[in-house]
C-alpha cells in the first residue's frame, strides 16, 4: 500500500496545513516508508506466537519489608528551617 502526494494534500487540508511542494514530497516519502515496515510487519509468521502486553517479562523488584529504628526526632529536625513542638512548622495555607 502507497500513499499519494493528493493523499498527503487531502490530509494537510484536513489538518488545515499549508505545505510546499517540497514538504509534500517529503512527508509521501517518509510515510511510505513508514508503511513499508509495517508491511514487513504483516509478512512475518505468528501464528504459534502468543499475545502479550509486554515484550519482557514483569517482575517486581521492591525490597521486603524489614522493620528498622526510625530516625531520631532531632535528628530529623536539625536542618529544617523552622520546627515548634517537635515538628515541622510550615507557612499556613488556606
Amino acid at each position: 500500500m502507497k500513499i499519494s502526494q493528493q493523499e498527503i494534500e487531502h490530509i494537510a487540508l484536513l489538518a488545515r496545513l499549508k505545505l510546499t511542494p517540497e514538504e509534500i514530497n517529503l512527508y509521501t516519502e517518509q510515510l511510505n516508508s513508514i508503511l513499508e515496515c509495517f508491511d514487513m510487519l504483516n509478512r512475518i509468521d505468528t501464528t504459534n506466537v502468543e499475545p502479550t502486553a509486554h515484550a519482557v517479562e514483569l517482575y517486581n523488584v521492591l525490597r521486603e519489608d524489614e522493620v528498622q529504628p526510625s530516625l531520631p526526632r532531632e535528628k530529623a529536625l536539625q536542618n529544617a528551617p523552622q520546627a515548634e513542638d517537635g515538628f515541622f512548622k510550615v507557612p499556613r495555607i488556606v
